[in-house]
């Protein structure tokens, strides 16, 4: 179905609608991070928001790509990700002392599901996918190590959403495997 292709296209147009407001209408004061003492709800906005231009676009040129990599696998697939890391942004949201937002944890969701999905399910197609992801973005791997990303970059984030990934890799996994054993039965 063409429409789920668009489903990221959909997504970027709010965060670019956002930054568009925010920095023609705004003087880019218009952010919505999510972190302490923060509204829980903007877990939802955080995604959304960015720093400016250059951070939207850096986090536009990643999430595309791998958002399609994921959406060969599925709809449900893509939006299990997204649940994932958002899920994982809650205790984030609650307990991490700094705020953060952008599209970024959302991107290391996907790259964290395309690198785990093949091993669980020990498919080859998947497996391979998974290959092609790390070559493509595998350096990127290094920015969930502490200290590595610069200041002002969310390195939690970017693990929060690597684990959000992860979790929705085994979910799908999970429910493969459950729905096999059904109708096995």
């Amino acid at each position: 179905m063409v429409v789920r292709w668009l489903i990221p296209l959909l997504l970027l147009g709010l965060a670019w609608g956002q930054e568009v407001i925010d920095q023609l209408l705004l003087a880019g004061q218009w952010n919505l991070p999510m972190g302490p003492g923060l509204p829980l709800w903007r877990v939802l906005s955080a995604p959304f928001s960015h720093s400016g231009f250059g951070h939207l676009i850096s986090n536009t040129l990643v999430f595309l790509p791998l958002s399609w990599l994921v959406l060969t696998r599925g709809s449900r697939d893509y939006i299990a990700v997204w649940i994932g890391v958002l899920l994982v942004d809650v205790p984030i949201a609650l307990l991490w002392p700094a705020a953060g937002h952008g599209l970024s944890g959302v991107v290391y969701g996907l790259l964290g599901y395309l690198l785990l999905i093949g091993l669980f399910e020990k498919r080859i197609v998947p497996i391979l996918l998974g290959g092609f992801t790390f070559w493509l973005y595998g350096s990127a791997l290094l920015a969930l190590i502490p200290g590595v990303s610069p200041a002002g970059v969310s390195w939690i984030g970017h693990a929060g959403g690597f684990v959000g990934g992860v979790l929705a890799a085994y979910a799908i996994h999970r429910d493969a495997d459950h729905s096999a054993q059904i109708k096995g039965s």
